[in-house]
């Protein structure tokens, strides 16, 4: 799925880096064997900017150091509620033959997620949520499926003002339920004595 991003400036953003995978790549030429390094790094502020990129070198600290420059190219802003640092509804993003699930957790929850997933979420700044990933295990195929996910959540403010509506309208507010009432127990039987016998 297009997605039609912003361009974000990120001169005023304190950027942190993280490294999610490092690969190592062999070119067999006719000489030998030429030894790589692919490195798979996340940037974010931790304050709803996320970004991901790829960088190839024959030095680990190069390839590190090209896949942040690219990354700082890709900063995606991402929405995250005011209340509880979650994100705004349940959302599912695909890349490949990778699928994401994110789906939002209470206050207190924490970030229940693994390796890549986890990388790119706490790089955004969202501290509560539950995901789960449904298809590749490949790194770069989940990064890319999680910021596609976090591409594909909406703003209920914007929402709102598209359909005309209150904010209270769209969201559904679950109702508490009456507490049921507990169930009497019924009177126990009186024992029955059998007759004396004469």
């Amino acid at each position: 799925m297009k997605h039609v991003t912003e361009k974000i400036d990120i001169g005023g953003l304190e950027l942190k880096d993280q490294v999610v995978a490092i690969n190592r790549v062999t070119k067999v030429v006719k000489g030998g064997k030429n030894l790589s390094f692919s490195a798979l790094v996340v940037v974010g502020d931790s304050n709803g900017h996320v970004g991901y990129g790829m960088g190839k070198a024959r030095e680990v600290s190069s390839a590190i150091k090209k896949g942040v420059e690219a990354a700082k190219k890709n900063i995606v802003r991402v929405p995250i509620t005011e209340k509880g640092s979650t994100i705004p509804h349940t959302v599912t993003g695909r890349f490949g033959s990778g699928a994401v699930l994110l789906k939002p957790a209470s206050e207190g929850t924490g970030v229940i997620a693994g390796g890549a997933v986890r990388a790119v979420i706490t790089a955004a700044g969202i501290q509560n949520i539950l995901t789960k990933s449904l298809g590749s295990t490949t790194a770069h195929n989940v990064v890319k499926a999680t910021v596609d996910a976090l591409l594909r959540l909406k703003q209920p403010e914007r929402v709102a003002r598209l359909r005309g509506k209150e904010v209270s309208e769209i969201i559904d507010v679950p109702a508490k339920r009456p507490a049921t009432p507990a169930l009497a127990t019924p009177p126990a039987e009186p024992a029955v004595v059998p007759p004396a016998e004469v």
